[in-house]
């Protein structure tokens, strides 16, 4: 996988050779989206445990279908936030907590959850990057719900 340098310098996907589009429009936001699912798609394809360890918590983080859908229709609004996801692995292993809070009533997508932890990874040539990672009832399983950038450099 490409350096995330390699990605600004070429803007390319290379998993597909997809440019990955910078303007904010509506069709590039659905590029965007795409690029991101298809994204998660070939990383499960290579993570069939679909978690990785963060060494923070000390604990797995996983990816489920909330992660996929979750991530893609926020991270697709910027390119930063694109970019971002493509350094999945680095962040799920290296992303620290900052805050823990509850779901917001209402929300289908966070109901199977009891709380959100917020975390934070500074992604080179990105900035800061925000991971919410739900916190499911009973099992306490650690869900890896959405990624986004929320500081650029």
């Amino acid at each position: 996988m490409p350096t995330v340098r390699e990605i600004l310098t070429n803007n390319t996907f290379a998993m597909n050779k997809t440019l990955i589009p910078e303007d904010n429009s509506i069709e590039s936001i659905k590029i965007r989206e795409k690029i991101i699912r298809d994204f998660y798609h070939e990383w499960k394809e290579k993570n069939p445990s679909q978690r990785k360890y963060n060494v923070a918590l000390k604990e797995y983080i996983n990816i489920r279908m909330v992660s996929i859908v979750e991530t893609s229709e926020h991270a697709a609004k910027t390119y930063l936030s694109t970019i971002a996801v493509l350094q999945l692995d680095a962040i799920l292993m290296g992303a620290k907590k900052v805050s823990v809070k509850k779901t917001k009533p209402g929300n289908k997508n966070q109901k199977p959850f009891e709380r959100m932890m917020i975390m934070e990874y500074d992604v080179s040539f990105v900035g800061k990057v925000k991971m919410t990672v739900g916190i499911r009832r009973r099992t306490n399983e650690k869900v890896q719900y959405c990624i986004t950038a929320i500081q650029s450099i």
